[in-house]
């Protein structure tokens, strides 16, 4: 480890692991917005982010507890809740004019069918143009929620009409 005078300390986010500065710059040359998609143990959240010099804006976001407002009962952390968020954060931005994001997953670790590619995949069903391949969303069975029963999946279901409608239990 090189220590005195003359060592730069790099930067904190960096240090901590929380920020790939070369990445985030790629993602800001390309002039879109970006999708970001964050996970944590019980929920997940979604946000449209557009560039400015000033600091980076939100233009759109949701998160899977604002499911509830829906009529969803069950976990916000799993698969077909990452989906249902990232449907609910595409819509709004579509509804604000926003027609492309660049997906942006952070210094996260990727997992084919995962949750992340679960709100990617609400996403470009909400009909934002996301580039992406197919091969990384989860199974359709996944997303409508079969794997945990036959009641979650309608639940899904009546959510996902609510979501596209627009229309919610506040």
């Amino acid at each position: 480890m090189v220590q005195g005078a003359r060592r730069r300390v790099g930067f904190r986010r960096r240090r901590e692991g929380r920020t790939d500065y070369r990445r985030r710059l790629r993602l800001l040359r390309s002039g879109t917005a970006r999708a970001v998609v964050r996970k944590s143990l019980n929920q997940v959240q979604v946000q449209i982010v557009g560039y400015d010099e000033r600091g980076d804006r939100i233009l759109a976001s949701a998160v899977s507890g604002e499911l509830r407002d829906f009529g969803l009962a069950g976990a916000t952390g799993n698969v077909p809740a990452a989906y249902l968020t990232g449907l609910l954060a595409g819509r709004r931005a579509v509804e604000k004019g926003i027609t492309g994001a660049v997906l942006d997953l952070g210094v996260q670790r990727p997992a084919a069918g995962g949750r992340l590619f679960a709100a990617a995949k609400g996403l470009v069903d909400a009909g934002l143009a996301v580039p992406h391949g197919d091969d990384v969303f989860p199974s359709e069975d996944r997303v409508q929620g079969a794997h945990l029963g036959d009641a979650r999946r309608t639940e899904v279901a009546a959510v996902k009409a609510k979501v596209q409608g627009g229309t919610h239990d506040a």
